[in-house]
């Protein structure tokens, strides 16, 4: 059965709206706040049938767990710092996806641990300072350094990493 595609689909109700919420979070790992824009976005786009409680179906589908954003955080730190992106870059990420300082502030000892183990990963994917193939020019450390900051490692951490030559080994620094 296909819908007519010049026929607007019909207004949400709250039973609607909640099935849109259950898809939703039984496809992507989300936060509450990420939920509410959600949420919030499909009655903008199809308008709202009766007294819809966005907040309210939030916090009810928060309480059975089916979004957790201490859990998300968790994921989301591990996840970004084995791909070698910095401090910087991931409490962005969580600010961005709506994680509280409440749950994001677990993760501060954890992220200034692994800061130069990230620092070190990002160096080793990217081929910068001891991983590097061939020493480089001046205009192409900049380049890198660059990079790493935008990466969200701190800019002594960067140029300490991109000042290391090639041939140098890692386990020493």
């Amino acid at each position: 059965m296909s819908r007519d595609p010049r026929r607007p689909l019909p207004p949400l109700d709250q039973p609607a709206l909640e099935r849109a919420a259950l898809r939703y979070v039984e496809r992507y790992a989300t936060t509450r706040a990420k939920l509410v824009q959600y949420l919030n976005r499909k009655l903008r786009e199809r308008g709202g049938d009766g007294a819809v409680d966005v907040d309210g179906l939030a916090d009810r589908i928060a309480e059975l767990r089916y979004v957790d954003d201490r859990a998300f955080a968790e994921a989301r730190v591990a996840s970004m710092t084995r791909r070698g992106l910095g401090p910087q870059r991931v409490r962005d990420a969580l600010r961005q996806a709506g994680v509280g300082e409440a749950d994001a502030s677990e993760f501060r000892e954890t992220l200034a641990e692994g800061a130069e183990a990230a620092a070190v990963a990002f160096a080793r994917r990217k081929r910068i300072g001891p991983y590097a193939t061939a020493p480089v020019d001046r205009d192409r450390r900049e380049k890198q350094i660059a990079a790493m900051v935008r990466a969200g490692h701190a800019p002594s951490v960067a140029r300490r990493i991109v000042g290391l030559e090639p041939s140098d080994d890692d386990t020493d620094w």
